[in-house]
């Protein structure tokens, strides 16, 4: 009972975060989760409160949606997300192999993500004021821009944890930061519902996991306002540095597990 209340304080904690920063509440919160409640509790009510996630922010922003892109995305990663269900099989009974795996990968974003904010104290943010600009037309997409959407679509079949690697995608063709933010939140309406069938025949939905996901959603719900609330008075940037910290701090958890 003290674990499923943890994880709950680490969802409002997270979302209080991804409010400002504008990212990064989902893979901020499955390294803790899968320590508290285990994977199939955590990913699957994570994945979930990410839908509830991007519809609130569709709802208000859909006209700003970019489609094209949207499509173009949904698609690719698509197939990585069926790609992961293979993986995810050749790591029963191997779970902790799994989890030191998502600890490298959350360890080398958290470095590189400081790295950059270090060296470019003006970083890219969804939640950003949008200043105006006529977008610029972006180029045509190499293969290895696409075969680094099949990783991201893999890795959030797996951990719901996609997000940094189509950030780094979509900040090249969406240059409007409104429709980049309406575009990515919902990204993760279409992706994650994909998810939740896979999981639903899985058999992950059972009673336990549906009475937690209820509990949990008011959590979500109150850290996404405060989150909101604290963007406009504080520093973004601080907050942000603090993310990439946390970030590799769960990833050393996992790598200790």
């Amino acid at each position: 009972m003290v674990q499923e209340i943890l994880f709950y304080i680490v969802i409002l904690l997270t979302n209080i975060i991804h409010g400002i920063t504008g990212f990064a509440g989902t893979i901020l919160a499955m390294p803790p989760g899968l320590m508290l409640v285990g994977y199939d509790i955590a990913k699957p009510v994570l994945n979930v409160l990410a839908i509830f996630s991007g519809i609130y922010v569709f709802v208000g922003n859909y006209k700003r949606v970019c489609w094209k892109e949207l499509l173009k995305i949904v698609i690719i990663m698509a197939l990585g997300i069926f790609g992961a269900v293979f993986i995810r099989g050749l790591f029963v009974g191997k779970e902790q192999l799994l989890y030191r795996l998502l600890g490298i990968f959350v360890i080398l974003l958290a470095v590189q993500g400081f790295w950059k904010l270090v060296q470019k104290p003006a970083p890219h943010s969804a939640d950003a004021e949008p200043k105006p600009q006529t977008p610029a037309a972006p180029g045509k997409a190499s293969p290895l821009t696409y075969a680094i959407l099949v990783l991201a679509g893999i890795i959030h079949g797996l951990f719901v944890s996609g997000g940094p690697l189509l950030i780094g995608y979509m900040t090249k063709r969406i240059p409007d930061k409104v429709a980049f933010r309406a575009t990515i939140s919902t990204v993760w309406i279409f992706l994650n519902t994909l998810i939740l069938l896979e999981d639903v025949q899985a058999g992950l939905w059972v009673p336990s996991t549906i009475r937690i996901l209820l509990f949990s959603t008011p959590f979500l719900l109150a850290g996404m306002y405060i989150g909101s609330k604290l963007y406009a008075r504080m520093s973004q940037l601080v907050f942000m540095k603090l993310t990439y910290i946390l970030l590799f701090i769960s990833g050393l958890s996992l790598l200790v597990k």
